[in-house]
């Protein structure tokens, strides 16, 4: 299928795990597509997987003035938005007892504040019918030990999805939420998450293994698309069946 030839999408933190899996799914459906992160010899190796006409923003999640210099930089190349996948994330993981303000203020500002204004300052560059998704968690809701401040600031995602898409819809932009739960990325390298603890996650999850990333991409590719366009609003869980059976 080529849903989205001719349109135009932006990945954040689209250089690796779910945001490039993303990507790579709307290029291959004949998308222009945009991706920002912060490292940039994974963003050019990204990049050169997508196509000639991708382009690469090495861009730093978490501020007000980072949320405007990148939509300043698609107004400069009079780049329009068709579809905008909000993935960049950070993931923090530890006791409750030993969250420190520094832990608390870094996680709420890449992942609550950062998404918020980015949003924010694309809304002139989304053409009509545009639709944005979010990428929360299942941390969310169920409650899982060591993941407090990551689950609030994924939580607060769900609220937005709600109350942006009440605002946005008269624009012609929807808003909705993909919510994964345990998916084989190298996130879980980061984390320091060993075999012993990977076994035991994937113990939980009734599908009897780890989600992947193209699982959610799909998902992202399918609420981004006109299939969609009666769903507003709405979080779609991703997790095997982890927080439902």
């Amino acid at each position: 299928m080529n849903r989205f030839e001719g349109k135009t999408v932006l990945v954040t933190g689209g250089n690796s795990g779910i945001g490039l899996a993303t990507a790579q799914a709307f290029a291959a459906e004949g998308a222009r597509v945009v991706i920002t992160g912060r490292d940039e010899a994974s963003l050019e190796a990204a990049r050169a997987t997508l196509g000639a006409n991708a382009i690469a923003i090495r861009n730093v999640t978490g501020t007000v003035a980072a949320a405007r210099e990148l939509a300043q930089r698609l107004a400069d190349e009079r780049i329009r938005l068709d579809a905008v996948f909000v993935n960049a994330g950070v993931g923090t993981f530890a006791p409750f007892t030993d969250i420190d303000e520094r832990a608390w203020d870094e996680t709420f500002a890449i992942n609550v504040k950062g998404p918020y204004f980015q949003i924010q300052s694309l809304v002139p560059l989304l053409n009509e019918g545009a639709s944005i998704v979010l990428n929360g968690s299942i941390n969310a809701h169920i409650g899982m030990p060591m993941s407090s401040v990551y689950a609030a600031s994924k939580a607060a995602l769900l609220s937005f999805a709600k109350t942006l898409s009440a605002e946005l819809l008269p624009r012609g932009a929807r808003v909705s939420v993909v919510s994964p739960g345990p998916v084989a990325t190298p996130l879980h390298g980061k984390l320091g998450i060993v075999d012993e603890a990977a076994a035991q996650l994937q113990s939980q999850i009734p599908l009897g293994r780890f989600g992947k990333s193209s699982e959610v991409a799909a998902t992202v590719l399918h609420l981004a698309s006109a299939e969609s366009g009666f769903i507003v609003g709405t979080e779609i869980v991703i997790d095997g069946g982890m927080s439902q059976l």
